[in-house]
């Protein structure tokens, strides 16, 4: 997948594509019929099929001060999309300039005149420009007279169920990973490299695998039964483990943290990137007295998460991300 920042000068093999406009936070079953819509159709136009969104995103810009609200990382959101068959991403830096655009500048200088799309494709609700000021019937109007074709997709429901990101981030913040994997249609996960901590944990032999949680919505603090990819090295491959998030209250800590310990692991993967998946919620975060009886609960999750990710339900490929040709 090709990325572009910027929307000048792009070329020409690139033009003509059947465009996607979104954020995409998630990723999930919702995102993945629109941009399975558009990927058909493209390929029945013989064009490519592209994907445009703002970073940072809007609500970041507008009020910076917020807690994280995303489910899913630039870095995650771009492998999502490649592995689904887009063929291009355009990141927009949305900034003042952009954020004074209006709407109609939006769609004849950037998608017109410097994209050449041949069709887009939007959600019922998306709003761009000045002041939110575009909608779907300004993009219906105008792809009238601008000559290019758009598609405006209504709310994708199963049952009584709205697929959309703010669902899926209650769901998460009340710890049912095992349900937001359902609507995402792939396990929730973080990905980053492997920090150096205070390496406590190898005083209690259960040492751990540190990530920050930076730019990630905060999900319910305890302690969950997770996988763990590592991509590459002598270490290479999917193991099962427990993971803490949280502020760890037993030994006086503020900053939030994500701590994965690998079952029967034995590879030093200091700064080596990793992603972890969540299974399911086995406990809330606990200040424990000391080091005895914080090992001692781990041992009992540790007995828990096992029976957890051996269940047949909780299988990596119950829910497998996404992949190139599922839409077509």
């Amino acid at each position: 997948m090709k990325i572009f920042r910027h929307y000048e000068n792009i070329p020409d093999e690139i033009k003509g594509s059947v465009v996607v406009l979104g954020n995409f936070d998630g990723f999930h079953k919702g995102h993945q019929a629109v941009i399975g819509r558009a990927g058909k159709l493209a390929r029945e136009m013989n064009v490519g099929l592209s994907v445009l969104v703002l970073e940072p995103h809007p609500r970041s810009y507008f009020n910076p001060e917020q807690d994280n609200f995303r489910l899913t990382s630039f870095r995650t959101k771009t492998h999502l999309l490649e592995d689904f068959g887009v063929d291009t991403l355009f990141v927009l830096p949305f900034d003042e300039k952009l954020a004074k655009r209006t709407a109609e500048e939006f769609i004849t200088e950037i998608l017109v005149n410097s994209l050449g799309i041949s069709h887009v494709f939007a959600g019922y609700d998306y709003r761009f420009g000045a002041g939110r000021g575009g909608n779907a019937d300004l993009l219906q109007e105008m792809g009238r007279t601008e000559k290019f074709g758009v598609t405006i997709v209504e709310k994708i429901m199963e049952g009584d169920h709205i697929y959309s990101s703010t669902n899926i981030r209650e769901t998460l913040r009340a710890g049912d990973v095992h349900l937001c994997a359902e609507r995402l249609g792939h396990w929730w996960h973080v990905e980053g490299h492997v920090l150096h901590g205070d390496k406590r944990g190898r005083t209690i032999d259960f040492p751990t695998a540190n990530l920050s949680m930076e730019g990630y919505i905060k999900p319910k603090f305890g302690v969950y039964a997770v996988r763990v990819m590592i991509p590459s090295g002598p270490a290479k491959g999917l193991w099962d483990g427990i993971a803490n998030v949280g502020k760890r209250p037993t030994f006086n800590k503020n900053e939030l943290m994500l701590e994965a310990y690998i079952f029967d692991f034995a590879f030093d993967i200091y700064e080596m990137p990793i992603k972890v998946e969540f299974v399911d919620f086995i406990r809330a975060e606990m200040k424990f007295d000391g080091l005895d009886s914080l090992k001692s609960q781990i041992e009992k999750d540790n007995i828990i998460a096992q029976k957890v990710l051996s269940d047949p339900k909780n299988q990596q490929d119950s829910f497998p991300a996404p992949c190139r040709g599922d839409h077509l």
